[in-house]
């Protein structure tokens, strides 16, 4: 990494937690005492995406956009190989949408309550009833007209590579029985890979598959859509990201 490359990984890191700071406490201003629309609110997210990726110099382009409707209820599902992928999709995907987050977050002073504030949806991670209970009710939202996006995987990829599908997320679509969107995300993992620190200048292209129907799908059939998805995403990714 040359010196320009770590000066700006190591701005971008000291500058990313008061940038959450003032996004946060600007997102609950102006839903509380300003305009009070959740949907005009999402610029405040937008621009905290798009600020970290110009703060490391990483460029995002969008492709596959003219298959989607701008009216339609979806759920974004893609590989998820660096954090980079949260930062390029919210700050440039331009489909109106909300995260799904581990209720722990919720709980993170000022921080939770903007992700309350802004319509972002809690589950419960964790196995049994509650967790049952808030996927059902993460699918009434969405099904409601919120559109979402998931990481099938669980989690990030440390090689970069596009990794098995669990269930629980097309659970999630089943439940909703909204179309679910395939993406793929390259070139994200060159910028910052799991278990480093300092972004790297770049570019990421989230690339748009055609969506998927899951009104036929049943509970039984989860394996069978994570399959599929998981199919979806891979002709969407750079020969790099698939599984030898």
């Amino acid at each position: 990494m040359s010196l320009l490359h770590f000066l700006r990984g190591v701005w971008t890191l000291v500058l990313a937690p008061p940038l959450t700071f003032i996004v946060s406490a600007l997102s609950l201003l102006d839903l509380m005492w300003f305009r009070k629309s959740e949907i005009k609110a999402q610029v405040f997210p937008r621009y905290w995406g798009r600020t970290l990726c110009r703060l490391a110099g990483v460029r995002v382009q969008v492709t596959g956009m003219e298959q989607l409707d701008p009216n339609q209820t979806y759920i974004f599902a893609g590989n998820h190989c660096s954090q980079y992928d949260i930062f390029a999709f919210q700050g440039y995907f331009p489909h109106d949408f909300r995260w799904i987050a581990k209720k722990e977050l919720f709980r993170i002073p000022l921080f939770g309550q903007a992700m309350h504030r802004v319509g972002y949806i809690p589950i419960d991670r964790s196995h049994g009833r509650q967790a049952l209970k808030s996927l059902d009710e993460a699918a009434k939202r969405i099904a409601s007209g919120s559109s979402v996006l998931i990481f099938p995987e669980g989690t990030r990829s440390g090689d970069g590579m596009l990794h098995e599908f669990k269930t629980g997320a097309v659970m999630l679509a089943i439940k909703a029985g909204v179309p679910i969107v395939p993406l793929g995300f390259n070139g994200s993992y060159e910028v910052l890979a799991k278990g480093t620190f300092l972004p790297r200048s770049g570019e990421i292209t989230i690339r748009v598959g055609p969506p998927l129907a899951t009104g036929h799908y049943k509970s039984a059939d989860k394996q069978a859509l994570a399959g599929e998805l998981h199919a979806a995403v891979e002709k969407l990714l750079e020969e790099r990201y698939l599984p030898r």
